[in-house]
């Protein structure tokens, strides 16, 4: 799908009984091989949350419900590409089902304490973020944060 200059996409984080994270390891873009959360593009015809629920979905296997906006990522990628994120707090619908990654998609999908992902080298900057500030409340923009050369944003913000 052609996405233009403005992309939209949405994010859902879940957090297990222990406090433990779901987090995933993309096989391809930015996020190739670093800890991130199921995230995806909002595709035609779907709202964010109902995004949200399809990507991991897709990413993970699991079926989830929607218990709000956690946070919202905005930037520009090299001056040019309106680069949007809402990321959702969902929960499982079924706590016994277990995460399986999508082979073409996904290399790992897995639970991680808040500790674990920050001393990982491998978890992304912006799950770092959200555990330094605590993505509970949604507070102005997190400026400047870089979140690495390889994206290429002129400008990026986090709201948690």
């Amino acid at each position: 799908m052609k996405r233009g200059n403005v992309w939209l996409a949405a994010a859902g984080l879940l957090v297990d009984e222990e406090g433990r994270w779901l987090v995933v390891k993309k096989k391809y873009g930015g996020l190739k091989g670093m800890w991130s959360l199921p995230a995806g593009f909002v595709d035609e015809g779907e709202t964010l949350e109902q995004a949200a629920q399809r990507e991991v979905k897709e990413e993970t296997g699991l079926d989830t419900h929607v218990s709000g906006i956690i946070g919202i990522r905005s930037g520009v990628i090299k001056g040019k590409i309106s680069d949007n994120m809402v990321l959702f707090l969902l929960t499982r619908k079924d706590p016994s089902q277990k995460p399986i990654p999508c082979e073409n998609e996904i290399s790992e999908v897995k639970w991680m304490t808040k500790e674990e992902l920050l001393k990982n080298e491998e978890t992304s900057v912006m799950i770092h973020e959200m555990i330094k500030h605590d993505f509970k409340l949604l507070k102005s923009g997190l400026d400047p944060i870089d979140p690495g050369e390889q994206f290429g944003y002129t400008s990026y913000k986090l709201f948690f």
